[in-house]
């Protein structure tokens, strides 16, 4: 029987986009039908194994996208959504590979089904793009999606505390405006999609509190000024509103975690 660790660590080091969704719900599979041994034989790599396009710029280097209904604007955003999507995926394969000893076969289970959730997305983002006659990789990317992953690879609870509840809690912030955008432009199927994404984010942003409470727990914290402090360590970025917290509570994510720190 394969292991758990070798088979998340293969997902991790595929390259090719398609395959990568297909090893990553594989696992996810294999995982649910108890055909991958609870096992942590072999280390997660320090950085996925990416295609060589989209070249991968730096934040500041980022070319400005321009907002409206321009052809060349439509493909950036869905373009930029792909990548932030195809990402994810291995944000959420190293949280399960990285710390899953540690956090036991619930974790590994919800960390798991994200990354299935994840592989969908960008699949129905790249179809997306295909069909506005662009492709995954035909834009530059932003660099940045994996530094916090990196920057918090020896501490599970700084993970939880900045990918689930700060990054992926953003895009609770900003989708339903984008959603709007897109509805309001007559472009149904994006709409869709995007309505999709907002619903299971809402379930990751779920799972990533749930797991940061239990963590809190067992370390005798209390969550939300543990959660303030592993921020303010190990995320370079800014909590900024305007929040939408309706569906962060529906995460779980109380504004008595994010209110005080946010400017």
């Amino acid at each position: 029987m394969t292991t758990l660790a070798r088979a998340i660590r293969a997902a991790l080091l595929t390259a090719d986009p398609r395959q990568k969704c297909f090893a990553t719900r594989q696992v996810a599979r294999d995982w649910r039908s108890d055909k991958l041994a609870f096992v942590f034989d072999v280390p997660m790599p320090d950085q996925p194994a990416w295609p060589d396009a989209p070249e991968l710029l730096p934040p500041a280097q980022m070319p400005k996208r321009r907002k409206g209904g321009s052809e060349r604007g439509r493909i950036a955003l869905w373009h930029a959504l792909a990548h932030i999507e195809f990402v994810a995926i291995d944000l959420a394969l190293d949280m399960a590979g990285r710390f899953g000893a540690e956090m036991g076969e619930d974790f590994v289970s919800d960390f798991l089904a994200v990354a299935a959730d994840e592989a969908m997305h960008f699949a129905l983002l790249a179809r997306k793009l295909e069909n506005l006659g662009s492709h995954y990789g035909a834009l530059p990317a932003h660099a940045g999606l994996w530094e916090a992953a990196h920057a918090t690879r020896g501490d599970v609870a700084a993970r939880l505390a900045v990918v689930p509840m700060v990054l992926e809690a953003r895009g609770l912030d900003v989708t339903p405006a984008t959603l709007e955008r897109v509805a309001a432009s007559g472009d149904d199927n994006g709409a869709r999609i995007l309505k999709r994404i907002l619903d299971d984010e809402i379930r990751h942003v779920g799972f990533g509190t749930k797991h940061f409470l239990a963590c809190a727990s067992s370390r005798g914290c209390e969550p939300e000024s543990y959660w303030q402090e592993l921020v303010k360590s190990h995320f370079r970025g800014f909590v900024r509103p305007p929040f939408n917290d309706s569906a962060r509570l529906a995460a779980g994510l109380s504004r008595g975690f994010y209110a005080t720190i946010a400017y």
